[in-house]
């Protein structure tokens, strides 16, 4: 009796690259990168002239403050506690969209370390809780700079999402940010075992106007040829590539 053709295997395409180098080193076959796509329609720098984001930024902003922005669920695993370090940048103020257990606490944390400088203290944090659709494009072209805190992204959608927008982005040199942040190009990464990395990244672009408007062009660039449909068939040429694997497996029996 002849034996039964092989299967194909089934891919396993992976986000980013340090998700692809970790299940290559446990032995898994048949990996390769797929990332995922961004919706440059919604998300684009056209929003920051916008007449509701003029309005939201004035109201977040009314002493012309930066505004650091975080947007995502507000979670332990999230590692938002981090964010007491950009308490204290001179002329900032912390804007955070979403929602999620850590809620209050966190509230709590970010507005006593605010109200703690020894100076004229920031503006309170701003919670804008959640937002989708054009509020949510909207409430990312609010802001000056995207910072993100969580180590353990095998991705990193937001961060895409407010590259697409045109802010530069500052998050830790860990997972899905080093394939989504070209450092001192569209933002900066930063050691998240170093104490005040975070700081020492996002200051310079704080303090430098033309600074942060060559960064969003560089992520708004980098993003442009990521929509869903190209990445979509990406997939699909990673599927037919094992098809013609198996294939080509049956003709040599």
């Amino acid at each position: 009796m002849a034996a039964a053709p092989p299967r194909p295997g089934r891919p396993h395409p992976r986000p980013s690259r340090p998700t692809l180098e970790d299940l290559r080193a446990h032995g898994i076959p048949r990996t390769d990168l797929w990332g995922r796509g961004v919706d440059t329609r919604l998300f684009a720098p056209r929003w920051r002239e916008e007449e509701g984001t003029l309005a939201l930024r004035q109201a977040l902003a009314p002493g012309g403050e930066v505004l650091l922005g975080y947007v995502g669920r507000l979670a332990p695993e999230k590692e938002l506690h981090r964010l007491v370090e950009l308490a204290h940048l001179p002329g900032t103020r912390l804007v955070l969209v979403g929602e999620g257990p850590s809620r209050n606490e966190l509230g709590a944390r970010l507005s006593e370390a605010v109200a703690s400088s020894g100076r004229r203290p920031n503006l309170p944090p701003a919670f804008l809780g959640p937002r989708t659709g054009d509020a949510l494009a909207r409430a990312y072209a609010a802001l000056d700079v995207f910072v993100h805190t969580g180590t353990k992204e095998t991705f990193g959608q937001t961060l895409q999402e407010a590259a697409a927008t045109g802010l530069p982005v500052v998050a830790p040199a860990a997972g899905g940010p080093l394939d989504l942040v070209a450092d001192g190009v569209s933002g900066a990464l930063y050691d998240p075992a170093v104490p005040g990395a975070l700081r020492a990244a996002a200051a310079p672009i704080v303090g430098d106007a033309s600074m942060r408007s060559r960064m969003g062009r560089a992520g708004a660039e980098r993003v442009a040829d990521r929509s869903w449909s190209a990445l979509t068939g990406q997939l699909v040429g990673h599927y037919e590539r094992v098809l013609a694997g198996a294939e080509e497996s049956v003709r040599s029996r």
